[in-house]
């Protein structure tokens, strides 16, 4: 009799935690009460729930964590190494991004190639550096061939991305693009009907924007994500 895929499913969630060190899983918190988004409805698409570790006490046991896992089957034998993160722990402002790139993939960077130069230019003309900020994707692995997340691979690294912005305690996320802002908000909405507006994460302020590689096809859209970073940073008292 074939293997019920659930069961099997299961299994390989149980040996990824174990692997990573997770001896007992905790329950399930409760949801925060001033946790909302402006763009979420009773409709919107909510991330998967993951059983994924979330309890690591630092960003260095937390990417230990991420280095460990394997609950995709897909992206965990086919990646290089993981893309934790990178930048300033202690930052005001994280901008995150949907998934690693071929680029990120090979160096265990995030945003290195063309898109994260781009965003380089970008931070640059906020009067900051890749340094004074943190840079973060929804995903820790490259989806081959560079496609989309699915919404299992998403759910399988909620908990490590929760995890790591209660750990850096930002004031401020850039999502750029849907699919960041859609997993992080739970939310259908496109960029186009999100930028333009604060939602909330956990406290945290969260602004939305374009990527930069949606930019480099659509330069007309400069503008747009420029009025964007000027509208973010008012709200941490600087004026571009």
């Amino acid at each position: 009799m074939a293997e019920d895929p659930t069961r099997r499913a299961v299994l390989q969630s149980l040996e990824s935690l174990r692997a990573a060190g997770v001896d007992q899983l905790p329950m399930a918190p409760r949801p925060t009460a001033g946790a909302r988004s402006d763009a979420g409805s009773p409709r919107g698409r909510q991330p998967a729930v993951s059983a994924a570790p979330a309890d690591a006490e630092t960003l260095d046991a937390l990417r230990e964590q991420v280095r460990a896992c394997r609950r995709c089957a897909e992206l965990a034998p086919t990646r290089t190494q993981t893309v934790f993160g990178s930048g300033n722990p202690d930052a005001r402002l994280c901008f995150l991004g949907e998934a690693p790139g071929a680029d990120e993939d090979r160096t265990g960077e995030p945003f290195v190639g063309r898109a994260g130069q781009l965003l380089t230019k970008i931070i640059e003309a906020c009067k900051l550096s890749r340094d004074e900020v943190y840079i973060l994707n929804i995903l820790k692995c490259r989806p081959p061939g560079n496609r989309n997340p699915s919404p299992e691979e998403s759910g399988n690294c909620q908990a490590f991305l929760a995890r790591q912005l209660e750990l850096i305690k930002p004031e401020l996320v850039c999502c750029l693009g849907s699919v960041a802002a859609q997993n992080l908000l739970g939310t259908t909405e496109s960029v186009g009907r999100l930028r333009r507006r604060v939602h909330d994460y956990h406290g945290v302020k969260v602004f939305c924007t374009y990527h930069p590689a949606y930019l480099l096809r659509n330069p007309s859209a400069k503008k747009d994500t420029w009025d964007d970073m000027k509208r973010l940073m008012r709200h941490l008292g600087v004026v571009l």
